[in-house]
């Protein structure tokens, strides 16, 4: 067979697989186009749903603030204009600093707690009596909710910084442990005796085997972990929280300020779903072969 009928043969099917990955593509397209298009319809469900309820005066406005008192709340507190005293911000402080202070403590203790969490983790997981002492422990942290220590923590370190990181640090760690110990414990033993039968040694089953393996169980574990520190942050910032999102709440619930509670709700419920969809994009991209493998 010469190379042009080679050629003729190999450029049809190039053609098929370009014209699939079109299709591919334009599915894709109108996959994504279908689910924005739902989540705005449900959105513009929910506010036109609050609009009423608050227009209709179901319950007092103090109680329940229209959209447009949140509004004006965030223009105030955000100091992209004054309040009717000619006021801005709310307790000394900005909404970007409240926000960067609440997202500096979430990153610095989930931080920490994530590495704790993953060495605690491949400990667990790959050392028989470290697995007998410290997952109970473990376990007993994860059950625990925030305020059950964050008092005690206020007890031992005071009432700065120290305390919020510690408790961000001990709701986080426990979740990664455990969803790191599992992903390497779950690693498929043919691919450990495979590698070990072609020569390799103890760490190079663990860098090039089990750690890719359990890579992106252990990814999932962090986005866990990174939630429950969170959902935290409002617990640790109860005891001088301010600035902070935690405190600018714990202040505005204090005077009834009700829109300004509301306002922090949606800025902490907003800014997690943009650091979860960052996560969310990092466990894509270092582990892509997640369900593929």
């Amino acid at each position: 067979m010469s190379a042009q009928d080679v050629a003729a043969r190999a450029l049809p099917a190039a053609q098929d697989r370009s014209d699939d990955e079109r299709r591919e593509r334009a599915a894709r397209r109108r996959a994504r186009a279908r689910t924005l298009g739902l989540r705005l319809v449900a959105l513009a469900v929910l506010l036109g749903a609050w609009w009423l309820v608050a227009a209709l005066e179901v319950w007092p406005r103090v109680l329940v603030p229209s959209p447009g008192d949140v509004l004006d709340a965030f223009v105030t507190v955000s100091g992209l204009a004054p309040d009717a005293s000619g006021r801005t911000g709310f307790s000394g402080h900005l909404l970007h600093e409240h926000l960067g202070t609440s997202l500096r403590r979430i990153v610095v203790g989930s931080g920490i707690g994530t590495v704790l969490g993953v060495v605690l983790g491949l400990l667990v997981a790959t050392v028989g009596p470290v697995r007998t002492v410290l997952e109970p422990a473990v376990t007993f942290l994860r059950q625990l909710p925030p305020l059950a220590y964050f008092s005690l923590l206020v007890i031992w370190f005071g009432i700065e910084e120290t305390p919020k990181i510690w408790l961000l640090l001990v709701a986080a760690m426990p979740p990664v442990a455990v969803a790191t110990a599992a992903a390497v414990g779950g690693v498929h033993r043919d691919y450990v005796n495979g590698a070990r039968s072609l020569g390799a040694g103890r760490w190079d089953v663990a860098r090039w085997v089990v750690l890719p393996a359990a890579l992106p169980e252990i990814l999932v574990g962090i986005r866990l972990g990174v939630g429950v520190a969170y959902t935290s942050v409002v617990a640790a910032e109860t005891v001088n929280g301010v600035p902070g999102i935690g405190g600018m709440i714990r202040d505005a619930q204090r005077y009834l300020q009700t829109d300004v509670v509301v306002l922090g709700i949606l800025v902490l419920g907003v800014s997690g779903l943009l650091l979860d969809a960052c996560l969310r994009a990092v466990e894509r991209r270092a582990g892509p072969w997640r369900g593929r493998a």
